[in-house]
């Protein structure tokens, strides 16, 4: 595989950090639209949603015919790595490096 074709076969952050940037940035978001964003199947992202509801990283509501998603900014990172860190943390990395351009 060149080089070229590597990189852009991975990234940094997981499909999972991808949609939780997804749905702070926008609460109300659609499946459609984060599947979109991220670049991968309506499908893998709602099971997603679903992998983090279950972690309790989001709480997802009715409001009419659409979901609304509230996320819980204190929660623990996963990885032992990150230990010590929250979803909050993530949020002002990833901030942090779209305003340091």
């Amino acid at each position: 595989m060149s080089d070229a074709v590597t990189a852009r076969t991975w990234t940094f952050l997981s499909n999972h950090a991808h949609v939780l940037i997804c749905v702070i940035d926008d609460p109300g978001v659609r499946v459609r639209d984060i599947a979109g964003r991220v670049g991968i199947t309506e499908r893998a992202a709602s099971a997603i949603l679903g992998d983090l509801e279950g972690g309790g990283y989001l709480a997802r509501s009715r409001v009419g015919r659409r979901n609304r998603y509230d996320v819980d900014l204190g929660q623990p990172l996963r990885h032992p790595l990150e230990s010590g860190r929250t979803v909050d943390d993530l949020l002002g990395m990833v901030t942090r490096m779209g305003n340091a351009s």
